[in-house]
């Protein structure tokens, strides 16, 4: 059985993998959180070349958006599989919104059950 902090390091692994392959680049840097029935993971340095460039502009602020969040979509299903197995507890949910003028992704993932709880 995995501590808390070794889950932790697994789910920032797998984000960054998923990143990779599903925006064909990995953040700058990404940490995770486990709190009760929540997993918490903060991505740094998300935005490409030209997602930083259409950012500067209010279309293309929601452009870039749009676009993240239709790309989550197409991978939400497998991302919450593989998060469940690593924390032990089902995904019941994904919220996802990324700030273009700072270039961070927050991802929040609740959890049928208290995982935090199972490494005390």
């Amino acid at each position: 059985m995995r501590s808390k902090g070794e889950t932790e390091a697994a789910v920032r692994t797998a984000i960054i993998k998923f990143e990779q392959e599903f925006l064909g680049r990995g953040p700058d840097d990404v940490r995770a959180f486990i709190v009760r029935d929540l997993l918490v993971v903060r991505l740094k340095g998300v935005l490409t070349p030209a997602e930083r460039q259409l950012a500067k502009t209010p279309e293309g602020i929601d452009m870039v958006k749009r676009l993240r969040q239709n790309l989550i979509a197409q991978g939400r299903e497998r991302l919450c599989e593989q998060i469940s197995e690593l924390v032990g507890a089902k995904v019941t949910a994904l919220f996802t919104d990324i700030d273009t003028h700072v270039g961070e992704r927050i991802f929040v993932f609740t959890l049928d059950s208290d995982a935090e709880g199972s490494f005390r």
